[in-house]
């Protein structure tokens, strides 16, 4: 018997853009979502901690791999980060992997892959949709800042390692704008799943 067809959708957007708010909306609609970041909280609990505390030693506390720590170490040195991601991200994959053929084996025929760093990781290849989170650069900057310990370096210093947004929706299938309040983007999502359900027949 043949496996049904899935569509993969892999949901980025640059920081502030309200992807995490976007991928509620999805669940909200009855499609299900996996988060990558979920992916490597749980990876950093137990699979990938003793690998990190070996090139990066100091950074695992109890087992469990300090976020903060982790990224004082990371943040401003390309070189090192390039060393995480070669530890991470295959995990993450092979995860992702496994998360989509449980939901294939549970009959989905849509599944949503929250990833905020789709197109910096050359993952946009894996999936058949892409969907763009988007708002206005002032309208992230005042997101972003308002968060507790931000900081405009930090924030630049994030921005310089992403996609420009401009880039991110010119690769879009479909882009989410947040910025004209919940209502309206929560209208945009429902038109999305409405599109994707419709290459079913």
């Amino acid at each position: 018997m043949t496996q049904p067809k899935m569509l993969r959708v892999g949901l980025t957007g640059s920081i502030g853009m309200g992807k995490s708010t976007t991928a509620d909306m999805f669940r909200a609609e009855g499609v299900a979502v996996l988060d990558s970041d979920q992916l490597v909280h749980e990876l950093y609990k137990g699979p990938a901690a003793a690998e990190i505390d070996r090139v990066f030693p100091g950074v695992v506390v109890n087992g469990v791999v300090d976020r903060r720590r982790l990224a004082a170490r990371v943040l401003d040195d390309p070189a090192a980060l390039k060393r995480l991601e070669a530890i991470v991200h295959p995990m993450v994959w092979a995860a992702r992997d496994a998360l989509i053929e449980e939901r294939r084996n549970q009959g989905d025929r849509i599944v949503v892959f929250d990833i905020p760093l789709l197109f910096e990781t050359g993952a946009a290849k894996d999936f058949d949709v892409i969907v763009v989170v988007t708002a206005p650069e002032d309208e992230q900057k005042a997101r972003v800042l308002a968060r507790e310990g931000m900081t405009f370096e930090k924030f630049a210093s994030i921005l310089s390692k992403q996609t420009p947004d401009s880039e991110k929706r010119a690769r879009a299938d479909y882009v989410v704008h947040t910025d004209q309040g919940l209502d309206a983007a929560r209208e945009e999502v429902r038109n999305i799943v409405k599109a994707l359900e419709a290459r079913f027949g």
